[in-house]
């Protein structure tokens, strides 16, 4: 059992959702003494040139408007940080992540917060944690040439230090819904709790 579960939905759809019911079943699967919910169909916002120049002013020139600026951003961090464990629930959208999604990435990578610059290049600071994408698609095949959300998500997880990632996925459900759903549903029951 997990101690901490951030769980994430990136689904633009609250109801009738596979990548919901996909994250719930593994969050229930896993077990946690506590889960932390963020659910984006709730918009995040974009950044804007007044974010970027509060993010790359040092903490200890930041000006109130510049701290509130950066308040939720700092909450997200934070999320990710106490979590030990994170589920997200991420639907393909024309071949690649929700915009949702995306706005999220650009909030929670920060240089000196999940990521740091070194002479070696950048080294991600959020180690240790294990993360199970619960993937759905209408025709996109999980890990195909068509498939631009897979890899790209394990390469910014990865770039803020989380190498431990897990698919489930109910891919191609347009060409057959109930074996998609067979297979991912197994495979939730045999992730490792």
């Amino acid at each position: 059992m997990s101690k901490t579960i951030l769980h994430i939905d990136a689904s633009a759809r609250r109801e009738g959702s596979t990548t919901r019911d996909l994250s719930d079943r593994v969050v229930q699967h896993l077990g946690a003494a506590r889960i932390i919910r963020r659910d984006l169909a709730t918009p995040l916002p974009l950044l804007t040139e007044s974010w970027i120049n509060a993010n790359f002013t040092p903490v200890d020139q930041r000006s109130d408007a510049q701290r509130d600026q950066l308040a939720l951003s700092d909450t997200l961090v934070g999320e990710l940080q106490d979590a030990d464990t994170i589920v997200i629930g991420l639907p393909i959208y024309n071949f690649s992540v929700p915009a949702a999604f995306k706005a999220w990435i650009d909030l929670v990578a920060r240089a000196g917060l999940t990521f740091s610059y070194t002479e070696n290049g950048p080294k991600g600071l959020l180690d240790g944690k294990r993360v199970v994408l619960a993937i759905a698609s209408g025709g996109t095949a999980v890990g195909s040439e068509i498939d631009f959300a897979t890899d790209y998500v394990r390469h910014v997880l990865g770039f803020i230090g989380i190498t431990d990632v897990e698919v489930v996925a109910a891919d191609k459900m347009a060409l057959d819904a109930e074996a998609a759903l067979s297979n991912a549903h197994k495979a939730v029951t045999e992730l490792a709790a």
